[in-house]
């Protein structure tokens, strides 16, 4: 699973990275801003890149609604989606028969480039939370797919089966967010892809010694503490780990 995630790096860094524009001048200075923490249950706006115009990189919802809704009806369905995960993760296996997927899998991919993302590591039923980013500290490409409502656009992150060091890490739940490289990126957003391109994507593992992974602060995951906050990211060594 990913519903926890960092995006740290100034929009032209991503500009410069994946060879593409901001959609609009007027959100550069909001999204400038480093978030330590984002929480997907509280649906933030985040940077992704389309399929449909992989020349920019814009503003969508974290959060992916069925495009048969409403704008109005995005906040009510984000309520009552709670208990399936809030629409933050689209499972691989899915991806080609779910009622909202099967159509965008073909025609509306997408790259969100994050910092890195939090994992709980369970252990005597406590929750403590890894950071993994690029061992480089480079912004990592996690796929997702997306729907467009009215002006809204919003999407999900895909999971998919944990490699060993992810299944070491989520160890209850085993998955891991699907993330990309650079080459293999570009080729998410093609228009020309095959079921089998796709389906050859969806099981590729990141190598694991381009990432680093430690662990941080319980806070993380408590509602009562702001933990968008820059120390979010310090490591934090846990006894009985």
């Amino acid at each position: 699973m990913c519903f926890h995630t960092a995006t740290t790096f100034k929009t032209k860094k991503l500009e410069k990275h994946y060879g593409v524009k901001l959609s609009n001048e007027e959100v550069r200075a909001i999204f400038d801003k480093p978030q330590y923490h984002l929480n997907g249950f509280a649906h933030p706006n985040m940077l992704f890149i389309p399929q449909q115009k992989p020349e920019v990189i814009a503003p969508g919802v974290w959060g992916i609604v069925p495009p048969n809704k409403s704008v109005d009806q995005i906040k009510p369905y984000y309520k009552d989606a709670v208990k399936y995960g809030g629409g933050l993760n689209a499972r691989a296996e899915k991806l080609f028969n779910h009622f909202i997927y099967k159509n965008g899998i073909y025609e509306q991919r997408c790259i969100i480039p994050v910092t890195g993302f939090f994992e709980p590591y369970e252990y005597e039923k406590k929750k403590y939370p890894f950071f993994i980013q690029n061992f480089e500290e480079q912004p990592l490409s996690l796929a997702g797919i997306y729907t467009i409502i009215d002006t809204y656009v919003t999407f999900s992150i895909i999971t998919k089966e944990a490699s060993p060091l992810f299944a070491k890490i989520h160890n209850l739940k085993k998955r891991q967010p699907l993330i990309l490289n650079l080459e293999q990126s570009k080729q998410w957003l093609s228009s020309n892809l095959t079921n089998a391109q796709i389906k050859e994507l969806l099981h590729l593992n990141y190598p694991e010694h381009l990432l680093k992974a430690y662990t941080v602060s319980k806070e993380l995951f408590s509602p009562k503490v702001d933990s968008n906050i820059k120390s979010i990211l310090d490591r934090v060594d846990y006894e009985v780990l």
